[in-house]
């Protein structure tokens, strides 16, 4: 078939595509897809160079008034719309600028108490009960725990690199010293499975951006294999290679609700709910705003802040009167 004869590729392959030149991660182009995908469908299969601001406008008021979403959500179906007209049209339209972007309320996180966090944490063993110490421990998020390879965990220097979180930042952060046995034994365990692996010929583990081509033999070194590998090998969604990815975040998410729930523990906790409290305790133990801001992440330390009005000391730290007497 001619070179001309050729159709070019479909729209939402085009997003994909670019998605993966950008270097985004897998749950960015899925939601970016599925976003697309709904505004075109909303708006009779159109193609979105014949519409402009007022149908951008029109599926962003459905969502908020219809379909009641959270502004986050609202915000990530215009990002969605965004990328679609400036990275893969190549139609940077000044109006999409003046769109209006629904504000997010601020909410105080959810934090556990010292004794709430133990209750929970003794309800989880094995690698479970791992990950949600070093979520604890360390401060991390849960994709930034399960993404970490073994050459990130230092146990010498008891600390621990994340690479390309949130942002698309590193950075390091303490490792806690009751963790130090669990996590060698892990380290173990990941030897044996990678070993086990070479052996039966599974392609070698997942390499960001293009460093499977720059050094093709590094996907089989114990260093780069993931800390909290799946049980079982999968069929990689991208490039549909079977080999071992690490766990699954859904089944972390699920083992925690269960251990909230066994715990008694009558708040909504998630998750992230260990990263805030990791944050708040330290705050609460005098540590410095600055350092904790460090250890999480953050830009800015007004997103660190937050956690100032959730400390163990009543009403931003005011004694009520009721109590003077």
């Amino acid at each position: 078939m001619a070179m001309e004869d050729r159709h070019p590729p479909r729209l939402l392959d085009q997003v994909r595509e670019r998605c993966r030149v950008k270097h985004y991660s897998l749950r960015t182009e899925k939601a970016y897809v599925h976003w697309i995908k709904r505004f075109i469908l909303f708006h009779g299969k159109r193609h979105p160079n014949e519409m402009g601001a007022c149908e951008v406008e029109a599926f962003l008021s459905f969502l908020a008034t219809r379909k009641n979403v959270a502004a986050s959500t609202q915000n990530q179906a215009l990002a969605a719309i965004l990328f679609l007209y400036r990275e893969v049209l190549g139609i940077d339209l000044p109006w999409l600028d003046g769109v209006t972007r629904a504000s997010k309320p601020p909410r105080l996180p959810v934090v556990l108490t010292r004794e709430e966090v133990r209750a929970l944490l003794a309800r989880l063993d094995g690698v479970h009960g791992l990950i949600a110490g070093l979520m604890y421990g360390s401060g991390l998020r849960l994709m930034e725990t399960l993404r970490l390879r073994v050459k990130d965990v230092d146990l010498a220097r008891r600390e621990i690199t994340v690479r390309e979180g949130k942002g698309g930042k590193d950075r390091r952060t303490m490792l806690p010293d009751s963790l130090l046995e669990p996590l060698r034994h892990q380290l173990d365990r990941i030897g044996l499975i990678h070993e086990g692996d070479r052996r039966e010929g599974l392609a070698p583990v997942e390499l960001p951006y293009a460093l499977a081509r720059k050094y093709p033999r590094a996907g089989h070194e114990l260093a780069w294999q993931y800390v909290f590998p799946a049980a079982q090998p999968g069929i990689d969604p991208r490039s549909g290679i079977r080999r071992r990815h690490h766990l699954h975040e859904s089944a972390v998410q699920r083992m925690i609700r269960a251990a909230v729930r066994d715990a008694g523990i009558p708040k909504p906790a998630t998750s992230h709910t260990l990263r805030h409290s990791f944050a708040t305790h330290l705050l609460e133990a005098g540590y410095d705003i600055r350092t904790v801001q460090e250890l999480l992440g953050h830009s800015d330390v007004r997103t660190t802040q937050i956690y100032t009005h959730v400390l163990n000391r009543g009403g931003k730290g005011v004694r009520s009167p009721l109590d003077a007497h």
